[in-house]
């Protein structure tokens, strides 16, 4: 992937932030070597904030891989709160299990193995902030799930909105490429969102529920 800004703006971003602790670095360094897709820390920081801004206490992710994005939204949902995990893959759910204890954020974490839009499907709640990221295929279909599925005032977040640069093309070849157009064509147009997207690391779509 590559990042949207600028590099010397993209290093001096990235020499701002704080050192992360120890299992965050970790996970940091494992999504490196193994190219795991994680959102990384500044637009973790990111993620946190929306969360705390808004007062969140219950996450729905959809596509957490290790869980690295998860431990950010734990982390401000504070004691008590709840973020739901999901992805496909059951080895990936272990592993971020294991992160989550060591993080101390296990009892805020709720996993669950299957494919992410058939378990919002089924959720009969109204969540606090849904994050999106998912393949990228699949985007318009989550738009459509998640407007019922939020409170009012709360908070749709999507990754890679802007796909390393490939939502300029006017005539895609690549079915993620024409899905994430097409998702972000809806969502400014959706009357029941206001959106926003900072042009962060690959993108990030910000619309709350009106």
């Amino acid at each position: 992937m590559n990042e949207i800004t600028a590099k010397p703006v993209q290093d001096y971003l990235y020499s701002l932030l704080p050192a992360r602790d120890e299992v965050l670095s970790e996970m940091e360094a494992e999504a490196a070597k193994h190219q795991v897709p994680i959102v990384g820390p500044a637009v973790g920081r990111v993620l946190h904030q929306l969360a705390l801004m808004i007062g969140a206490r219950n996450v729905f992710e959809m596509g957490s891989a290790i869980g690295y994005s998860t431990i950010w939204w734990a982390r401000a949902v504070g004691d008590g709160g709840n973020v739901v995990y999901t992805d496909g893959d059951s080895k990936n759910a272990e592993k971020a299990k294991r992160y989550f204890q060591r993080a101390g954020v296990h009892s805020r974490v709720k996993v669950h193995v299957g494919d992410a839009l058939e378990l919002l499907s089924e959720q009969k709640q109204e969540y606090d902030i849904i994050f999106n990221d998912v393949d990228k295929e699949d985007y318009p279909r989550v738009l459509r799930l998640a407007l019922p599925r939020l409170r009012k005032g709360g908070l749709f977040v999507t990754d890679n909105v802007l796909w390393s640069g490939k939502v300029t093309q006017k005539n895609p070849a690549e079915a993620s490429t024409k899905a994430i157009q097409e998702f972000n064509r809806q969502l400014y147009a959706a009357d029941g969102f206001f959106t926003a997207v900072l042009p962060l690391r690959d993108g990030i779509s910000v619309s709350i529920k009106l």
